[in-house]
């Protein structure tokens, strides 16, 4: 296990009605600063391709954050043999940057397509179970561990520290996600289910999430999505292809009474916040977008995003949340190289 300082991080897994915990210990030898009960730190990142540097584990490290969270293409496998795929968690894992962190730093998180086997993958990948205990054994994820017996590799961890708590909610957004709508046409990849069928989550993951928030006493809900929640126009992969899953999410959280829920996305080689006030609830929605680690999407043009915030950043950077319990405020930024600060922005709540 990895040692956390003032810190009780506790993995919930719910199966049924009955739900389990476990404890970290909490000591690691840098210290926290001195309003550490009061602040929580998160490190996210995604798109990160085990065999291509990575400049940013050292910056993280540095940084000292209370998790880092992998929100998805921690590798790139693209394959059906196990055997391949395994051998690439294993060269990341032996990277000496990664290595530090991995050691000091509690890492949780979810899969994006690339490394759950198949660009674009969802419900129809054959060896998703497979590829489910390699995910698990990367993530150090013990052998008697529900989520070893049970589909999908979604997830939550409470936070807790005298001031209060943040939740982390890892979503498995490919394991019981069905077809996509293909554009047959030129322009956008995908099209937006308009009937109202189909499903990303399945029913299972999404009982299991409602459980989750409605049970929530935690200042802060970080649901973490390998995909993004509240970008809506662009042609590749979202939320927004099942409209009627983005309605299903909102409804949810405002039935809970979830305070601050915030979403981490990744996928899409851009960075980005998005943000949108909603009559459902009293607080602003947020989708924070870090991706990617270690390739961007050098290309860019822009495209439409109704709910940006300030403009997209097309480099490679890792994401920073700071959480203050006290004065109930998120600090957001996307961060480059060396303490480099290329976008950021603040919410209270």
């Amino acid at each position: 296990m990895k040692k956390i300082s003032l810190i009780t991080l506790i993995p919930i897994l719910l199966i049924g009605c009955k739900s389990q915990e476990k404890s970290i210990t909490d000591q690691v030898a840098t210290p926290k600063l001195e309003d550490s009960d009061s602040k929580v730190l998160i490190a996210f990142g995604s798109c990160n391709k085990h065999d291509k540097q990575n400049v940013f584990w050292d910056d993280i490290l540095l940084a000292n954050p209370d998790v880092f969270i992998w929100g998805g293409d921690n590798i790139y496998a693209d394959t059906e043999d196990m055997a391949q795929m395994e051998r690439m968690y294993q060269q990341q894992k032996a990277i000496p940057e990664y290595a530090a962190l991995d050691e000091k730093v509690h890492i949780t998180g979810t899969w994006d397509d690339h490394d759950y086997g198949v660009n674009d993958g969802g419900v129809e990948f054959p060896k998703k179970k497979e590829s489910q205990q390699l995910f698990l054994d990367f993530m150090e994820v013990g052998k008697d561990d529900p989520r070893r017996n049970r589909d999908g590799v979604y997830s939550a961890e409470l936070i807790s520290k005298p001031e209060g708590a943040v939740k982390i909610i890892n979503l498995d957004t490919r394991f019981f996600r069905t077809p996509l709508t293909d554009n047959k046409g030129e322009g956008a990849r995908y099209l937006p289910n308009t009937y109202g069928e189909g499903t990303i989550l399945g029913a299972e993951q999404w009982k299991w999430l409602e459980k989750e928030l409605s049970n929530s006493r935690a200042d802060f809900n970080f649901i973490v999505t390998s995909i993004q929640f509240l970008s809506n126009e662009h042609g590749f992969e979202k939320w927004a292809n099942h409209p009627h899953e983005v309605d299903k999410m909102l409804d949810i959280i405002k039935k809970s009474g979830a305070k601050g829920v915030i979403f981490l996305s990744g996928d899409r080689h851009i960075s980005e916040f998005s943000k949108m006030e909603s009559e459902r609830l009293s607080y602003p929605i947020l989708d924070f977008t870090s991706s990617g680690l270690t390739h961007s999407y050098d290309s860019y043009k822009g495209e439409p995003n109704p709910y940006r915030v300030g403009e997209a950043v097309a480099t490679t950077s890792f994401g920073w949340v700071e959480i203050d319990l006290r004065a109930k405020v998120a600090h957001f930024k996307i961060m480059g190289e060396n303490g480099e600060v290329y976008r950021e922005l603040k919410q209270p709540y």
